[in-house]
Protein backbone atom coordinates (compact mmCIF):
# COMPACT_ATOMS: atom_id res chain seq x y z
CA UNK A 1 0.00 0.00 0.00
CA UNK A 2 1.37 3.46 -0.92
CA UNK A 3 2.21 5.73 2.05
CA UNK A 4 -0.54 8.29 1.38
CA UNK A 5 -3.12 5.56 0.90
CA UNK A 6 -2.03 3.85 4.13
CA UNK A 7 -2.32 7.11 6.08
CA UNK A 8 -5.83 7.57 4.75
CA UNK A 9 -6.64 3.94 5.54
CA UNK A 10 -5.38 4.33 9.14
CA UNK A 11 -7.46 7.51 9.60
CA UNK A 12 -10.64 5.89 8.31
CA UNK A 13 -10.03 2.75 10.34
CA UNK A 14 -9.70 4.54 13.68
CA UNK A 15 -12.64 6.81 12.88
CA UNK A 16 -14.76 3.72 12.27
CA UNK A 17 -13.74 2.07 15.53
CA UNK A 18 -14.00 5.20 17.71
CA UNK A 19 -17.61 4.47 18.87
CA UNK A 20 -16.39 1.12 20.27
CA UNK A 21 -13.20 2.40 21.86
CA UNK A 22 -14.60 2.50 25.39
CA UNK A 23 -15.83 -1.09 25.11
CA UNK A 24 -12.40 -2.30 24.01
CA UNK A 25 -10.61 -0.34 26.73
CA UNK A 26 -12.79 -1.98 29.38
CA UNK A 27 -12.04 -5.38 27.89
CA UNK A 28 -8.30 -4.69 28.04
CA UNK A 29 -8.45 -2.66 31.26
CA UNK A 30 -5.55 -4.45 32.98
CA UNK A 31 -3.23 -3.73 30.05
CA UNK A 32 -4.20 -0.04 29.93
CA UNK A 33 -3.95 0.36 33.71
CA UNK A 34 -0.46 -1.19 33.66
CA UNK A 35 0.65 1.13 30.87
CA UNK A 36 -0.77 4.11 32.75
CA UNK A 37 1.17 3.08 35.86
CA UNK A 38 4.41 2.96 33.87
CA UNK A 39 3.87 6.42 32.40
CA UNK A 40 2.87 7.93 35.73
CA UNK A 41 6.10 6.59 37.24
CA UNK A 42 8.14 7.99 34.34
CA UNK A 43 6.53 11.44 34.12
CA UNK A 44 6.22 13.75 37.16
CA UNK A 45 2.97 15.65 37.56
CA UNK A 46 2.60 19.25 36.38
CA UNK A 47 4.88 19.00 33.36
CA UNK A 48 4.32 20.08 29.77
CA UNK A 49 3.33 16.86 28.01
CA UNK A 50 2.58 16.05 24.36
CA UNK A 51 1.06 12.72 23.35
CA UNK A 52 1.23 11.72 19.70
CA UNK A 53 -1.42 9.18 18.79
CA UNK A 54 -3.44 10.12 21.88
CA UNK A 55 -6.73 8.50 20.85
CA UNK A 56 -9.39 9.42 23.41
CA UNK A 57 -6.85 11.20 25.64
CA UNK A 58 -7.04 8.91 28.68
CA UNK A 59 -3.29 8.29 28.98
CA UNK A 60 -2.43 11.97 28.54
CA UNK A 61 -4.92 12.97 31.23
CA UNK A 62 -3.61 10.32 33.64
CA UNK A 63 -0.15 11.93 33.95
CA UNK A 64 -1.73 15.19 35.15
CA UNK A 65 0.19 17.65 32.95
CA UNK A 66 0.29 21.37 33.70
CA UNK A 67 -0.20 21.78 29.96
CA UNK A 68 -1.23 18.81 27.88
CA UNK A 69 -1.59 18.49 24.12
CA UNK A 70 -2.81 15.43 22.28
CA UNK A 71 -2.38 14.84 18.55
CA UNK A 72 -4.19 12.09 16.67
CA UNK A 73 -5.01 11.29 13.06
CA UNK A 74 -8.60 10.31 13.92
CA UNK A 75 -11.08 13.18 14.14
CA UNK A 76 -13.68 10.94 15.77
CA UNK A 77 -11.31 9.77 18.50
CA UNK A 78 -10.50 13.40 19.28
CA UNK A 79 -14.19 14.33 19.50
CA UNK A 80 -14.47 11.85 22.35
CA UNK A 81 -11.27 13.19 23.95
CA UNK A 82 -12.49 16.80 23.83
CA UNK A 83 -15.75 15.89 25.56
CA UNK A 84 -13.94 14.09 28.40
CA UNK A 85 -10.94 16.38 29.01
CA UNK A 86 -11.80 20.02 28.45
CA UNK A 87 -8.62 21.32 30.11
CA UNK A 88 -6.44 19.52 27.58
CA UNK A 89 -5.81 20.64 24.02
CA UNK A 90 -6.39 18.23 21.13
CA UNK A 91 -5.25 18.67 17.54
CA UNK A 92 -5.97 16.59 14.45
CA UNK A 93 -2.64 15.75 12.86
CA UNK A 94 -0.25 13.14 11.50
CA UNK A 95 2.84 12.07 13.44
CA UNK A 96 4.87 12.33 10.25
CA UNK A 97 3.88 16.00 9.78
CA UNK A 98 3.37 17.44 13.25
CA UNK A 99 1.06 20.50 13.20
CA UNK A 100 2.78 22.11 16.20
CA UNK A 101 6.06 23.90 16.93
CA UNK A 102 6.15 24.47 20.72
CA UNK A 103 8.38 22.35 22.97
CA UNK A 104 7.48 20.03 25.84
CA UNK A 105 9.07 18.40 28.88
CA UNK A 106 7.82 14.96 27.84
CA UNK A 107 6.57 13.43 24.61
CA UNK A 108 4.53 10.21 24.72
CA UNK A 109 4.33 7.80 21.80
CA UNK A 110 2.35 4.83 23.10
CA UNK A 111 1.34 2.03 20.70
CA UNK A 112 2.06 4.48 17.88
CA UNK A 113 5.00 3.26 15.82
CA UNK A 114 3.19 0.11 14.71
CA UNK A 115 0.82 2.28 12.66
CA UNK A 116 3.33 4.64 11.02
CA UNK A 117 4.16 4.59 7.33
CA UNK A 118 7.55 6.29 7.84
CA UNK A 119 8.93 5.82 11.33
CA UNK A 120 12.14 7.72 10.65
CA UNK A 121 10.21 10.77 9.43
CA UNK A 122 8.00 10.64 12.52
CA UNK A 123 11.06 10.49 14.79
CA UNK A 124 12.64 13.41 12.92
CA UNK A 125 9.48 15.43 13.55
CA UNK A 126 9.98 14.97 17.30
CA UNK A 127 12.82 17.48 17.17
CA UNK A 128 10.22 20.18 16.49
CA UNK A 129 8.67 19.64 19.90
CA UNK A 130 11.79 18.89 21.93
CA UNK A 131 14.43 20.92 23.71
CA UNK A 132 17.67 19.86 25.43
CA UNK A 133 15.83 18.43 28.43
CA UNK A 134 12.80 16.88 26.73
CA UNK A 135 12.33 13.16 27.27
CA UNK A 136 10.61 11.10 24.57
CA UNK A 137 8.97 7.91 25.88
CA UNK A 138 8.09 5.28 23.30
CA UNK A 139 6.21 2.07 24.14
CA UNK A 140 5.50 -0.65 21.61
CA UNK A 141 4.66 -4.34 21.36
CA UNK A 142 7.42 -6.92 21.57
CA UNK A 143 7.54 -8.62 18.16
CA UNK A 144 7.71 -12.02 19.91
CA UNK A 145 4.06 -11.48 20.80
CA UNK A 146 2.91 -11.03 17.19
CA UNK A 147 1.13 -14.43 16.90
CA UNK A 148 -0.48 -14.08 20.35
CA UNK A 149 -1.71 -10.55 19.63
CA UNK A 150 -3.07 -11.72 16.28
CA UNK A 151 -4.91 -14.58 17.99
CA UNK A 152 -6.38 -12.19 20.61
CA UNK A 153 -7.65 -9.83 17.91
CA UNK A 154 -9.12 -12.63 15.82
CA UNK A 155 -11.16 -14.05 18.69
CA UNK A 156 -12.30 -10.74 20.18
CA UNK A 157 -10.06 -10.52 23.25
CA UNK A 158 -8.37 -7.35 21.99
CA UNK A 159 -9.30 -4.40 19.81
CA UNK A 160 -8.29 -5.20 16.23
CA UNK A 161 -5.73 -2.94 14.57
CA UNK A 162 -4.59 -2.38 10.99
CA UNK A 163 -1.56 -4.47 9.89
CA UNK A 164 1.27 -3.38 12.20
CA UNK A 165 4.97 -2.66 11.94
CA UNK A 166 6.74 -5.05 14.32
CA UNK A 167 10.06 -3.72 15.62
CA UNK A 168 12.68 -4.92 18.07
CA UNK A 169 14.72 -2.66 20.34
CA UNK A 170 17.60 -2.63 17.88
CA UNK A 171 15.28 -1.46 15.10
CA UNK A 172 13.98 1.37 17.28
CA UNK A 173 17.52 2.29 18.36
CA UNK A 174 18.74 2.43 14.76
CA UNK A 175 15.86 4.56 13.54
CA UNK A 176 16.22 6.95 16.47
CA UNK A 177 19.92 7.25 15.63
CA UNK A 178 19.09 8.05 12.00
CA UNK A 179 16.72 10.75 13.22
CA UNK A 180 19.45 12.30 15.45
CA UNK A 181 17.81 11.14 18.66
CA UNK A 182 19.82 9.66 21.51
CA UNK A 183 18.65 6.62 23.52
CA UNK A 184 18.75 7.17 27.29
CA UNK A 185 17.44 3.82 28.48
CA UNK A 186 15.38 0.83 27.39
CA UNK A 187 13.36 -1.82 29.18
CA UNK A 188 10.45 -4.23 29.19
CA UNK A 189 7.21 -4.38 31.16
CA UNK A 190 4.07 -6.51 31.42
CA UNK A 191 4.71 -10.24 31.18
CA UNK A 192 1.12 -11.19 32.00
CA UNK A 193 -1.29 -8.69 30.37
CA UNK A 194 -4.53 -10.15 31.77
CA UNK A 195 -5.84 -9.76 35.29
CA UNK A 196 -5.51 -12.83 37.48
CA UNK A 197 -6.01 -11.48 41.02
CA UNK A 198 -2.75 -11.33 43.01
CA UNK A 199 -0.91 -13.50 40.45
CA UNK A 200 -0.74 -10.87 37.68
CA UNK A 201 0.56 -8.16 39.99
CA UNK A 202 3.25 -10.42 41.48
CA UNK A 203 4.35 -11.68 38.07
CA UNK A 204 4.51 -8.21 36.52
CA UNK A 205 6.17 -6.53 39.49
CA UNK A 206 8.88 -9.11 40.14
CA UNK A 207 9.21 -11.92 37.62
CA UNK A 208 8.81 -9.65 34.59
CA UNK A 209 11.82 -7.58 35.70
CA UNK A 210 14.26 -10.48 35.95
CA UNK A 211 17.06 -10.95 33.39
CA UNK A 212 16.09 -13.21 30.47
CA UNK A 213 12.46 -13.35 31.65
CA UNK A 214 11.96 -9.66 30.85
CA UNK A 215 12.87 -10.41 27.23
CA UNK A 216 9.45 -12.04 26.87
CA UNK A 217 7.37 -9.11 28.17
CA UNK A 218 4.59 -7.78 25.95
CA UNK A 219 5.63 -4.12 26.08
CA UNK A 220 9.05 -2.71 25.31
CA UNK A 221 9.98 0.87 26.03
CA UNK A 222 12.66 3.26 24.87
CA UNK A 223 13.36 6.65 26.44
CA UNK A 224 15.21 9.09 24.20
CA UNK A 225 16.33 12.71 23.92
CA UNK A 226 17.49 14.88 21.04
CA UNK A 227 21.15 14.37 20.15
CA UNK A 228 23.08 17.40 21.46
CA UNK A 229 24.96 19.77 19.20
CA UNK A 230 28.57 18.66 19.67
CA UNK A 231 29.83 21.73 17.81
CA UNK A 232 28.42 24.18 20.33
CA UNK A 233 30.96 26.80 21.34
CA UNK A 234 29.05 27.93 24.42
CA UNK A 235 31.06 28.01 27.64
CA UNK A 236 29.82 27.96 31.25
CA UNK A 237 30.96 28.86 34.74
CA UNK A 238 32.06 25.99 36.97
CA UNK A 239 31.98 25.18 40.68
CA UNK A 240 34.31 22.40 41.90
CA UNK A 241 33.01 20.95 45.17
CA UNK A 242 35.62 19.26 47.38
CA UNK A 243 34.30 17.42 50.45
CA UNK A 244 37.26 17.21 52.85
CA UNK A 245 37.62 15.23 56.06
CA UNK A 246 41.10 14.60 57.49
CA UNK A 247 42.69 15.75 54.22
CA UNK A 248 44.96 18.56 55.47
CA UNK A 249 47.91 17.41 53.38
CA UNK A 250 45.95 17.52 50.09
CA UNK A 251 44.31 20.96 50.27
CA UNK A 252 47.02 23.14 48.71
CA UNK A 253 47.86 20.47 46.13
CA UNK A 254 44.20 20.40 45.06
CA UNK A 255 44.10 24.18 44.64
CA UNK A 256 47.31 24.22 42.60
CA UNK A 257 46.30 21.34 40.33
CA UNK A 258 42.69 22.27 39.48
CA UNK A 259 42.83 23.84 36.01
CA UNK A 260 40.77 26.79 34.85
CA UNK A 261 37.45 25.53 33.57
CA UNK A 262 34.95 27.39 31.43
CA UNK A 263 34.34 31.10 31.86
CA UNK A 264 35.22 30.99 35.58
CA UNK A 265 36.11 28.40 38.20
CA UNK A 266 35.28 28.56 41.88
CA UNK A 267 36.64 26.00 44.32
CA UNK A 268 34.38 25.15 47.25
CA UNK A 269 35.74 23.16 50.20
CA UNK A 270 33.21 21.62 52.57
CA UNK A 271 34.90 20.31 55.71
CA UNK A 272 33.29 18.21 58.42
CA UNK A 273 34.52 16.55 61.61
CA UNK A 274 38.24 16.47 60.76
CA UNK A 275 40.81 15.68 63.44
CA UNK A 276 43.95 16.83 61.61
CA UNK A 277 43.31 20.55 61.21
CA UNK A 278 41.83 20.37 57.70
CA UNK A 279 39.56 23.38 58.19
CA UNK A 280 42.40 25.64 59.37
CA UNK A 281 44.46 24.50 56.39
CA UNK A 282 41.59 25.38 54.04
CA UNK A 283 41.39 28.86 55.59
CA UNK A 284 45.15 29.29 55.24
CA UNK A 285 45.23 28.18 51.60
CA UNK A 286 42.22 30.33 50.68
CA UNK A 287 43.97 33.38 52.13
CA UNK A 288 47.25 32.50 50.42
CA UNK A 289 45.66 32.19 46.95
CA UNK A 290 42.96 34.88 47.34
CA UNK A 291 44.34 36.95 44.46
CA UNK A 292 44.82 33.98 42.14
CA UNK A 293 41.81 31.70 42.58
CA UNK A 294 38.22 31.93 43.80
CA UNK A 295 38.11 29.75 46.90
CA UNK A 296 35.15 29.46 49.28
CA UNK A 297 34.80 27.16 52.25
CA UNK A 298 32.10 25.92 54.61
CA UNK A 299 31.72 23.59 57.57
CA UNK A 300 29.19 20.77 57.47
CA UNK A 301 27.40 20.22 60.77
CA UNK A 302 26.34 16.74 59.67
CA UNK A 303 28.70 13.84 59.21
CA UNK A 304 28.99 12.16 55.81
CA UNK A 305 30.21 13.06 52.35
CA UNK A 306 26.65 13.24 51.00
CA UNK A 307 25.72 16.12 53.31
CA UNK A 308 28.95 17.93 52.43
CA UNK A 309 28.20 17.59 48.71
CA UNK A 310 24.66 18.90 49.12
CA UNK A 311 25.88 21.89 51.14
CA UNK A 312 28.51 22.64 48.49
CA UNK A 313 25.94 22.37 45.70
CA UNK A 314 23.60 24.70 47.60
CA UNK A 315 26.35 27.31 47.95
CA UNK A 316 27.73 26.95 44.40
CA UNK A 317 27.26 29.76 41.89
CA UNK A 318 28.53 27.94 38.79
CA UNK A 319 26.39 26.70 35.89
CA UNK A 320 28.18 23.33 36.06
CA UNK A 321 28.88 21.45 39.30
CA UNK A 322 31.81 19.02 39.62
CA UNK A 323 32.65 16.87 42.65
CA UNK A 324 36.33 16.16 43.32
CA UNK A 325 37.32 13.96 46.24
CA UNK A 326 39.95 15.60 48.42
CA UNK A 327 42.12 12.48 48.46
CA UNK A 328 43.07 13.36 44.84
CA UNK A 329 43.01 9.71 43.78
CA UNK A 330 41.23 11.08 40.72
CA UNK A 331 43.77 13.59 39.39
CA UNK A 332 42.39 17.16 39.14
CA UNK A 333 43.98 17.32 35.69
CA UNK A 334 41.15 15.01 34.50
CA UNK A 335 38.43 17.60 35.27
CA UNK A 336 38.38 19.22 31.79
CA UNK A 337 37.05 15.91 30.42
CA UNK A 338 34.09 16.15 32.81
CA UNK A 339 33.48 19.81 32.04
CA UNK A 340 33.39 19.29 28.28
CA UNK A 341 31.19 16.20 28.56
CA UNK A 342 28.61 18.23 30.49
CA UNK A 343 29.03 21.30 28.29
CA UNK A 344 28.42 19.26 25.14
CA UNK A 345 25.53 17.42 26.84
CA UNK A 346 27.00 13.98 26.40
CA UNK A 347 24.80 13.12 29.36
CA UNK A 348 22.93 14.84 32.16
CA UNK A 349 25.09 13.09 34.78
CA UNK A 350 28.76 12.45 33.99
CA UNK A 351 30.58 10.03 36.29
CA UNK A 352 34.11 8.71 36.34
CA UNK A 353 35.00 5.06 35.98
CA UNK A 354 38.18 3.74 37.58
CA UNK A 355 37.86 0.23 36.17
CA UNK A 356 39.23 0.75 32.66
CA UNK A 357 42.88 1.83 32.98
CA UNK A 358 45.45 -0.04 35.11
CA UNK A 359 45.59 1.30 38.68
CA UNK A 360 48.56 2.17 40.79
CA UNK A 361 49.47 -0.33 43.51
CA UNK A 362 47.31 0.14 46.62
CA UNK A 363 44.92 2.47 44.76
CA UNK A 364 42.07 -0.03 45.25
CA UNK A 365 42.18 -3.27 47.20
CA UNK A 366 41.03 -6.57 45.71
CA UNK A 367 37.82 -6.77 47.79
CA UNK A 368 36.94 -3.21 46.77
CA UNK A 369 37.37 -4.14 43.11
CA UNK A 370 35.08 -7.16 43.57
CA UNK A 371 32.51 -4.99 45.33
CA UNK A 372 32.61 -2.41 42.55
CA UNK A 373 32.10 -5.08 39.91
CA UNK A 374 29.12 -6.52 41.82
CA UNK A 375 27.48 -3.12 42.15
CA UNK A 376 28.23 -2.41 38.48
CA UNK A 377 26.21 -5.45 37.40
CA UNK A 378 23.45 -4.68 39.90
CA UNK A 379 23.12 -1.06 38.82
CA UNK A 380 23.17 -1.81 35.12
CA UNK A 381 20.25 -4.17 35.74
CA UNK A 382 18.37 -1.75 38.01
CA UNK A 383 18.81 1.44 36.00
CA UNK A 384 18.50 0.16 32.44
CA UNK A 385 21.73 1.99 31.56
CA UNK A 386 25.27 0.54 31.54
CA UNK A 387 27.15 1.59 34.70
CA UNK A 388 30.70 0.30 35.18
CA UNK A 389 31.75 2.11 38.37
CA UNK A 390 29.08 3.33 40.80
CA UNK A 391 31.43 4.59 43.50
CA UNK A 392 33.87 6.89 41.72
CA UNK A 393 33.55 10.16 43.61
CA UNK A 394 34.08 12.44 40.62
CA UNK A 395 30.78 13.45 39.07
CA UNK A 396 29.60 16.44 37.03
CA UNK A 397 26.28 17.90 35.95
CA UNK A 398 24.52 21.15 35.20
CA UNK A 399 23.16 22.89 38.28
CA UNK A 400 19.70 22.90 36.65
CA UNK A 401 19.83 19.12 36.34
CA UNK A 402 20.95 18.76 39.95
CA UNK A 403 17.98 20.86 41.03
CA UNK A 404 15.76 18.40 39.15
CA UNK A 405 17.31 15.52 41.11
CA UNK A 406 16.97 17.39 44.41
CA UNK A 407 13.28 18.10 43.73
CA UNK A 408 12.51 14.38 43.63
CA UNK A 409 14.71 13.36 46.59
CA UNK A 410 11.68 12.68 48.81
CA UNK A 411 10.85 9.70 46.61
CA UNK A 412 13.89 7.80 47.88
CA UNK A 413 14.29 9.43 51.26
CA UNK A 414 17.44 10.71 52.94
CA UNK A 415 19.33 7.41 52.98
CA UNK A 416 22.67 8.01 51.25
CA UNK A 417 25.54 9.34 53.42
CA UNK A 418 27.94 9.34 50.43
CA UNK A 419 25.98 11.30 47.85
CA UNK A 420 26.92 8.94 45.00
CA UNK A 421 23.74 6.88 44.99
CA UNK A 422 21.61 9.93 45.68
CA UNK A 423 22.75 11.40 42.36
CA UNK A 424 22.65 8.15 40.37
CA UNK A 425 19.21 7.06 41.61
CA UNK A 426 17.84 10.56 41.19
CA UNK A 427 19.22 10.83 37.66
CA UNK A 428 17.65 7.50 36.73
CA UNK A 429 14.26 8.51 38.17
CA UNK A 430 14.40 11.73 36.11
CA UNK A 431 15.34 9.70 33.00
CA UNK A 432 18.68 11.51 32.71
CA UNK A 433 21.35 10.00 30.52
CA UNK A 434 24.29 8.79 32.61
CA UNK A 435 27.66 8.81 30.83
CA UNK A 436 30.94 7.47 32.17
CA UNK A 437 34.43 8.84 31.57
CA UNK A 438 37.42 6.51 32.10
CA UNK A 439 39.97 8.04 34.47
CA UNK A 440 43.31 6.92 35.83
CA UNK A 441 42.96 6.10 39.51
CA UNK A 442 45.95 6.97 41.71
CA UNK A 443 47.03 5.83 45.14
CA UNK A 444 46.72 8.24 48.07
CA UNK A 445 49.79 10.29 49.00
CA UNK A 446 48.36 11.61 52.29
CA UNK A 447 46.10 10.18 54.99
CA UNK A 448 43.96 7.06 54.88
CA UNK A 449 40.59 6.16 53.47
CA UNK A 450 37.49 7.22 55.42
CA UNK A 451 35.64 4.11 54.20
CA UNK A 452 35.16 0.95 56.26
CA UNK A 453 34.80 -1.55 53.43
CA UNK A 454 32.67 -4.08 55.34
CA UNK A 455 30.37 -1.74 57.25
CA UNK A 456 29.96 0.58 54.30
CA UNK A 457 29.63 -2.38 51.92
CA UNK A 458 26.56 -3.55 53.86
CA UNK A 459 25.14 -0.04 53.72
CA UNK A 460 25.68 0.07 49.95
CA UNK A 461 23.90 -3.26 49.63
CA UNK A 462 20.98 -1.86 51.62
CA UNK A 463 20.82 1.15 49.30
CA UNK A 464 20.86 -1.17 46.29
CA UNK A 465 17.82 -2.98 47.69
CA UNK A 466 16.09 0.38 48.17
CA UNK A 467 16.79 1.19 44.51
CA UNK A 468 15.44 -2.19 43.42
CA UNK A 469 12.15 -1.56 45.19
CA UNK A 470 11.88 2.08 44.12
CA UNK A 471 13.13 1.88 40.53
CA UNK A 472 12.77 -1.67 39.24
CA UNK A 473 10.22 -3.73 41.14
CA UNK A 474 7.43 -1.18 41.19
Amino acid sequence: MLPDKRIDYIRKYYNSIAPERLKWKKRGSYYHESLTKFYRFSIPENKRVLEIGCGTGDLLASVHPSYGVGIDISEDMLKLAKRKYKRLRFIVGDAQHLPIQETFDYVIASDLIGNLTDIQKAFEELRKVSNDRTRIIITYYNYLWEPIVGFAEKFGFKMPKPPQNWLGKIDVYNILHLANLDVVKTGNVLLLPINIPIVSDLVNRFMAKLPVVSYFCLVQYTIARITPNVYSGQEYSVSVIIPARNEKGNIEDAVNRIPKLGTSTEIIFVEGHSRDGTYKEVQHVAQKYRNKKTIRYFKSSLEGKGYAVRLGFAKATGDILIILDADLTVPPEELPKFYHAVRLRKGELIIGTRLVYPMEREAMRFLNILGNKFFSVAFTFLLGQPIKDTLCGTKALFKKDYQGIASSRLYFGDFDPYGDYDLIFGASKKNYKITEIPIRYKARTYGSSNIDRFRHGLLLLKMTIVAALKLKFI
